[in-house]
């Protein structure tokens, strides 16, 4: 089946989120547009419109009534679902590079970039005392000081807060007491992704250094490597498949090629036990920047550097897959 094109945003794609049902697609990207589609059909059902600067994440609440973005505007904002109206503006003093829902959807979390002579903190909100909203002042304030947070998530029951960093460590927070639980470094380079598990139970990485890895949720234990030969942006887990997809590609301005071939531009599927590549599907014009399984792990979405996003529909065991000659 044809892949349906998103056409909503000028610049590259940041990152690309479903919902937890999976009928609605959020799209954030380098310009300040937030768009939701419907991904049925790839129609778009509106935009979240009071950014001023490039939008870098987005997340909605368990039950999709409340959409959080984060921006280099130094802003997070929240905003009402249906009918696109912005509820909280929280400003920072730095760009807010990653952003999130509880499991609850009563407390967020977002982490700032080390900019500008400030420092990078992971602060938490509770939605349900208006006080911390008006007085921008969070409840929890985390302090990171040797390497800035580039991805972050929370983790199972909302009790942590698992951040991957520039310098390829991973740190687990505590949500409630702010410390650090565990601390891994697998990767040598920057963390760029982080998504979890349909259960929660694992994790799965991509980072600058050529590889994907799958960690354990609850000790950051390294269970698997997928490697590739050029730098990952995102990766996702298959919910119903032992299948993990792989995005990436060089850096937007170590291309010098147009040739989809060369630069790489593929979304890779690799065996989520067996470690090994199994097949690609090309279509970007430039670097996958994101990619997203549809919860009933019939679709899976991609962003790239052209500003495009791509929902791909297959059915896995007859996926008729692309190999290099």
């Amino acid at each position: 089946m044809k892949p349906i094109l998103l056409q909503g945003h000028e610049r590259s794609i940041t990152q690309i989120k479903y919902n937890r049902e999976g009928d609605l697609l959020f799209t954030v990207a380098k310009d300040p547009i937030v768009n939701v589609w419907y991904s049925v059909n790839g129609e778009r059902l509106g935009t979240y419109m009071g950014h001023t600067g490039a939008v870098w994440c987005v997340d909605a609440d368990w039950d999709t009534k409340h959409v959080l973005t984060g921006s280099a505007d130094n802003s997070c904002r929240l905003w009402d679902c249906e009918t696109g109206k912005q509820l909280a503006l929280l400003k920072t003093n730095s760009a807010v590079r990653t952003c999130g829902f509880d499991f609850g959807g009563n407390i967020i979390m977002f982490s700032t970039d080390k900019q500008m002579g400030y420092q990078c903190f992971v602060s938490f909100f509770d939605l349900r005392d208006p006080s911390q909203i008006d007085s921008n002042e969070p409840y929890m304030k985390i302090p990171c000081n040797d390497s800035k947070i580039t991805s972050a998530v929370w983790g199972p029951l909302g009790e942590c807060v698992i951040a991957g960093h520039e310098s390829g460590e991973l740190n687990q927070y505590s949500a409630k007491s702010g410390e650090v639980l565990v601390n891994v470094k697998e990767h040598s380079r920057q963390i760029n992704d982080i998504q979890l598990s349909r259960d929660m139970t694992m994790f799965v990485t991509a980072s600058k250094d050529n590889t994907a890895k799958l960690f354990d949720s609850t000790t950051l234990e390294h269970q698997k490597t997928f490697r590739t030969e050029r730098p990952v942006n995102s990766a996702a887990l298959s919910p119903n498949y032992d299948h993990v997809v792989l995005g990436g590609g060089q850096e937007a301005m170590d291309v010098t090629t147009t040739s989809t071939r060369i630069g790489k531009f593929e979304a890779r599927f690799f065996h989520l036990a067996f470690e090994e590549e199994f097949g690609r599907v090309k279509g970007h014009f430039g670097p996958i920047n994101s990619v997203a399984f549809h919860p009933d792990g019939k679709s899976y979405s991609s962003g790239g550097g052209d500003g495009y996003v791509r929902i791909h529909y297959f059915d896995p065991q007859y996926f008729e897959f692309e190999f290099e000659a």
